[in-house]
């Protein structure tokens, strides 16, 4: 079966800086790819490439089949992969429901003219939207912050909300920027809760975390960089005894218990 999203030999420079030297990664339909590895490693800029926010100096990236190297961000969004950001991109003045459904406005395809006559398609689409985005906000346990605008949710709420902006789209492929961050122990169970639900419905998703307790839990498969190179693939239990991964980036005698 051909995977969903095959990342080749991708090598990116910034000035005499290699950040990344011939990466590569295969995503396969409906699982959770972990993406680890010590600050500095290439993650983020991976990423970055993927999504189109940059462009690498050598290497492909294809998504279903499809050569989509180079091409800008936004149609490769219109294409199914979806990202979010390390640093929060919410419209922190509007609520969390409002938030939630104008990201799904341009799913549904409302245009300006409905919107000024207010069309009976207008208003169809418009209950079907606030109706969706009522869903996406039970789904990830926000119901009784729907009224709450972004800005003065705490920050595991604002994570919580970034990702269902992220699902508001139905993305084949979602990519997660270190979602779980500085979140308490009882947020980060429910942000990997809401993951392990989402591949049970077939969504796929790559993920960035530094929390190695939830990536090993989670992940289906897990992708190790160091220094912007490929060092480890394989299951969280092949991962957790690598000595090369255990040495660049779990330390030599990590604390942690899996």
């Amino acid at each position: 079966m051909m995977p969903l999203l095959e990342v080749n030999n991708i090598t990116k420079s910034f000035g005499g800086i290699r950040a990344l030297n011939t990466v590569s990664l295969n995503v396969n339909q409906g699982e959770i790819l972990g993406l680890i590895g010590p600050n500095g490693s290439g993650k983020t800029t991976l990423f970055n490439i993927i999504t189109g926010f940059y462009r690498c100096d050598n290497g492909k990236v294809l998504f279903k089949g499809e050569d989509i190297t180079g091409q800008s961000s936004h149609i490769i969004a219109q294409k199914g992969i979806v990202r979010t950001f390390q640093h929060l991109a919410l419209w922190r003045d509007l609520s969390a429901f409002d938030n939630v459904r104008i990201a799904l406005l341009t799913r549904f395809g409302l245009s300006i003219f409905g919107s000024l006559f207010n069309t009976p398609s207008y208003r169809r689409k418009k209950k079907k939207i606030a109706e969706e985005a009522m869903v996406i906000l039970q789904f990830v346990g926000m119901e009784q912050h729907k009224d709450q605008k972004a800005d003065t949710l705490s920050h595991g709420y604002q994570r919580t909300l970034s990702l269902a902006i992220g699902l508001a789209t139905r993305p084949p492929l979602l990519l997660l920027d270190e979602p779980i961050t500085a979140l308490n122990p009882e947020r980060v169970k429910h942000i990997m809760s809401l993951l392990n639900r989402l591949r049970e419905q077939g969504s796929t998703i790559l993920i960035i975390e530094h929390n190695m307790r939830a990536i090993f839990n989670t992940c289906d498969r897990i992708v190790v960089l160091n220094a912007g190179k490929n060092i480890a693939e394989g299951t969280p239990q092949e991962i957790r005894e690598n000595k090369e991964v255990i040495t660049a980036y779990l330390g030599e005698a990590p604390d942690v218990k899996y």
